[in-house]
C-alpha cells in the first residue's frame, strides 16, 4: 500500500493530503499567504508525525501542477520536488485542471474550468461528462472566456476562481449557462491525491530534474520586461 504526500497551491487556498492507497488519512488547509516553500514543511512535518510516518516511509508524491497562480505553482513544485530529492518518492504531476473538474456538481454535462490570466483572458480547459468521469475536450490553455462559451455545448457549469473577474462575459439571459457556487471553485488536495493514485499506477511519473509548473504562458512581469527590451 503506497504511502504518498498530495499538494495543491494553485490557488487562494491551499491544501496538502496524506494518502494511503489512494485514501486521503489526513489534511490541512493553509492561506494563499504561505508564499514560501519552507512555510509547508511544518504543516507536513505535523501531519506525518502524527500518523506514525518518517520521510522514509513516502513512496509517492503528487503535485497540481498548473495552470493557476504562479508564486503558487512554484511553491508547490519546489516542495515536491525536494520532498523526492530528500526521500527517493516517485512524483507525479496532476493537471490542476483535472482536479478542478473533479469539484462538478452532480447532474453536469459541460465544464469550463475559468482561472484569471489578466489582460480579459482566463486559463481555462473544457469537459465532458462520461459516465460520471471528466473527459477534456479542450485541454488547458489561454483564451477568451465569450469564445469558450460560444463553442461549448449547453448546459454549461462555470467552475474557478477567475469567474468573479469575468463576470461580465457570461451571458445572463442564457439559462444554459450555470455559474457553480463559490464553494466549488478551489482546487483540493483529496483531488489531487485521487487523480495522483490513479496516474502512479499507470506509470505517469515525472523526473524531478525537469519537471517544472504549467504556466500556459510566461509571467506577465517577464513579458513586460521582453517588451521594454
Amino acid at each position: 500500500m503506497p504511502r504518498a504526500i498530495a499538494l495543491e497551491t494553485s490557488g487562494r487556498v491551499g491544501s496538502v493530503a496524506l494518502v494511503l492507497d489512494g485514501a486521503v488519512v489526513a489534511d490541512a488547509q493553509f492561506p494563499h499567504g504561505l508564499k514560501h516553500a519552507a512555510g509547508i514543511i511544518p504543516i507536513l512535518d505535523r501531519l506525518c508525525t502524527a500518523q506514525g510516518w518518517l520521510p522514509r516511509d513516502v513512496d509517492e508524491v503528487y503535485v497540481s501542477a498548473g495552470p493557476g497562480s504562479f508564486t503558487g505553482l512554484r511553491v508547490g513544485i519546489t516542495v515536491a520536488k525536494s520532498l523526492a530529492f530528500a526521500t527517493g518518492a516517485k512524483l507525479v504531476a496532476v493537471p490542476t485542471a483535472d482536479v478542478l473538474a473533479r469539484n462538478a456538481p452532480p447532474g453536469w454535462q459541460n465544464l469550463v474550468v475559468v482561472l484569471d490570466a489578466k489582460r480579459e483572458q482566463i486559463f481555462t480547459a473544457v469537459f465532458s461528462n462520461e459516465d460520471g468521469e471528466p473527459v477534456a475536450r479542450e485541454p488547458a490553455h489561454l483564451d477568451l472566456l465569450a469564445a469558450v462559451l460560444e463553442r461549448t455545448p449547453r448546459p454549461v457549469h462555470l467552475l474557478g476562481e477567475g469567474i468573479p473577474f469575468h463576470d461580465k462575459f457570461i451571458p445572463k439571459d442564457d439559462p444554459g449557462v450555470i455559474v457553480t457556487g463559490a464553494e466549488l471553485w478551489q482546487a483540493r488536495a483529496a483531488a489531487v491525491a485521487q487523480l495522483g493514485h490513479a496516474l502512479a499506477r499507470w506509470g505517469h511519473f515525472s523526473d524531478p530534474d525537469r519537471l517544472a509548473p504549467l504556466y500556459v504562458r510566461r509571467p506577465e512581469a517577464e513579458e513586460k520586461f521582453e517588451s521594454k527590451q
